[in-house]
């Protein structure tokens, strides 16, 4: 995560059902589903001020830790999220061994 980003607090929005961030007045966000024990990252998305910036990359890293101290399992259902883990394989460790694409992460 980029430096800019480690101060800025996650938001878990429950009006609207996902984790945001806010930088500079715009939002990155992932849109998201939640039950008592699995959290789906369905769709990631940063305003079009924020593009190339990392906000995205924020958000998404911001959450997965959020989702390990919850004690929870991830369900990534977000092509975005999905490549982040691939990416990041450490995170392969919160991610539900059930998931349907589980062994190409």
């Amino acid at each position: 995560m980029k430096p800019e980003f480690e101060n800025i607090p996650l938001v878990k929005n429950e009006e609207k059902k996902r984790f945001e961030i806010e930088y500079n007045g715009h939002f990155a966000f992932i849109d998201c589903k939640e039950t008592s024990q699995q959290i789906a990252l369905i769709h990631t998305e940063s305003e079009p001020e924020l593009a190339g910036t990392g906000a995205a990359a924020a958000v998404v890293e911001k959450t997965l830790f959020y989702i390990e101290e919850s004690g929870k399992k991830l369900l990534p259902f977000c092509p975005y999220v999905f490549a982040f883990i691939r990416k990041h394989p450490e995170w392969k460790r919160i991610v539900d061994e059930r998931f349907e694409g589980y062994d190409k992460i």
